[in-house]
């Protein structure tokens, strides 16, 4: 594990931790200039929910929502050393709040969902065209519904139209930036 693989919790209970991560093909986590960014647009409406993080990586969407108040995260993350890693720092917070699985996010949302999420981050690899199926299989297996918010990170910049193809609900999408060659948005259901 390289030292410079680590990030630091923003803010909320755990606020300044650090966390290690290993090397993986195609884990990129999502910088702490863009984690602020977006816990910045979902402040007053965080707290208490419940968030699915697919293709979870370095765990670091997940960390930061469960320091700022969250119910219960799902994370997802094929990576078996990626993976095992969660674990160990989901170990250290000693928190029941958070359950890893390892396992192939499309595969995870191929089943039917017995609970719909306030919040899922959806960041999968680059340049895999992974993206329009994840968002299709979110809304087919139940997983969203209505006021559900989705975070999307992508190589790409995100139309409303190629997204309300995937997702039976009507959407918006409510926040939009870029961040060198991150573009990033929310989308409300509506």
């Amino acid at each position: 594990m390289s030292v410079s693989n680590t990030f630091q919790i923003i803010s909320g209970e755990y606020r300044g931790r650090k966390f290690n991560f290993p090397d993986a093909p195609g884990l990129r986590p999502t910088s702490s200039k863009i984690r602020e960014t977006l816990f910045n647009w979902i402040q007053f409406e965080s707290f208490n929910k419940t968030y699915l993080d697919l293709f979870s990586g370095s765990g670091s969407l997940s960390f930061e929502a469960l320091s700022r108040g969250a119910k219960e995260i799902v994370s997802i993350e094929k990576n078996t050393q990626a993976f095992q890693n969660l674990e160990k720092n989901r170990k250290l917070l000693k928190s029941d709040k958070i359950q890893c699985f390892n396992q192939d996010a499309l595969e995870f949302l191929s089943k039917k969902s017995n609970q719909t999420f306030d919040f899922v981050f959806l960041d999968p690899p680059f340049n895999k065209n992974i993206l329009p199926k994840a968002l299709k299989l979110l809304s087919e297996g139940g997983f969203v519904a209505t006021g559900s918010k989705i975070y999307i990170e992508s190589e790409y910049i995100i139309n409303e139209a190629d997204v309300a193809e995937k997702i039976s609900e009507k959407i918006e999408i409510s926040k939009q930036k870029q961040s060198g060659n991150v573009f990033y948005c929310l989308i409300e259901l509506l």
